[in-house]
């Protein structure tokens, strides 16, 4: 599937984007957020904010999923800029591939250098719990593997090289920061790390698959965030990303357990605060490690 080059993924539509965004505000940020199902509350750490909602922003998608707000918010947090996603876009929404992740092409344009990612998954180690924090270590792109995926096309090496490299996707010393920040704040009996698998959606996963996809390494799922990791990575910008257990997959025939997007949205504000303080120490953190950024 090609993209047609007229419809908002060029270089060109990206810097049109970005520069209207840029002549909008003085915030010129350096780390970028995303915020998944249920936590779009992490946007409100930032203070001084200037925010615009997608749908007025230009070649901007929208967001239609409940939970996700659709506003991009700029502002500082602990005096760093930072420019925040409230609500994301899915694969399931209907969109192509290539205009669900033009949010991080614009992050890049924008000045970004360092992208972070949160979702809420489905749990698929059994040693996991509901309200876990998983850091994400590497991913499985399953829609990728059918071809789906955002660098199909035409390759603009202004944005970066035709085969990128995913081995070191996620910044591992993000990672050990992360872990470390976690202890720190006394949340090493709810912090994990973990591998995190993306589907496309929407239906959540039958016993089969799940059963499948822990076989195959997962440690939990969910429909988003790979792709955007693979075009930010693409991109050249560094990322850290976390998953917020919200529910147990399940893998008994016996079991009457369902997971449902009520339960997703309810375990995001129940987490919001610790969140809000592992991001926001992570960010100090970054500010005063220059090779971090």
């Amino acid at each position: 599937m090609f993209p047609d080059l007229n419809t908002g993924f060029t270089y060109e539509d990206c810097k049109a984007t970005a520069d209207w965004l840029l002549a909008q505000t003085d915030v010129r940020p350096l780390v970028g957020i995303v915020c998944g199902s249920g936590l779009g509350g992490l946007a409100d750490m930032l203070k001084d904010q200037v925010a615009f909602n997608y749908k007025d922003i230009p070649n901007f998608p929208q967001s239609t999923v409940h939970g996700h707000a659709g506003r991009l918010v700029f502002g500082t947090l602990k005096g760093r800029d930072c420019v925040c996603m409230q609500g994301r876009f899915h694969l399931y929404e209907g969109y192509p591939i290539q205009k669900i992740t033009l949010p991080m092409r614009i992050f890049k344009l924008l000045g970004v250098e360092t992208v972070m990612l949160t979702n809420a998954a489905g749990g698929l180690n059994q040693d996991f719990k509901v309200g876990d924090i998983m850091i994400i270590k590497d991913h499985l792109n399953i829609p990728g593997f059918a071809g789906n995926h955002p660098l199909v096309g035409p390759n603009d090496e202004r944005f970066g090289v035709r085969f990128p490299c995913m081995s070191d996707a996620y910044d591992r010393e993000l990672q050990q920061l992360a872990m470390d920040v976690g202890h720190e704040l006394g949340f090493a009996d709810f912090l994990r790390e973990g591998v995190y698998c993306m589907l496309g959606g929407p239906s959540f996963e039958t016993i089969a698959e799940c059963r499948m996809l822990r076989k195959l390494g997962a440690d939990a799922v969910g429909m988003s965030t790979a792709h955007e990791v693979v075009v930010a990575r693409h991109c050249g910008m560094r990322v850290f990303a976390l998953s917020l257990i919200t529910n147990l997959a399940v893998m008994d025939y016996d079991s009457e357990e369902k997971a449902n997007h009520e339960e997703v949205l309810e375990w995001g504000k129940q987490r919001a605060e610790q969140l809000e303080r592992l991001f926001s120490a992570i960010v100090t953190r970054i500010e005063h490690n220059n090779n971090f950024v």
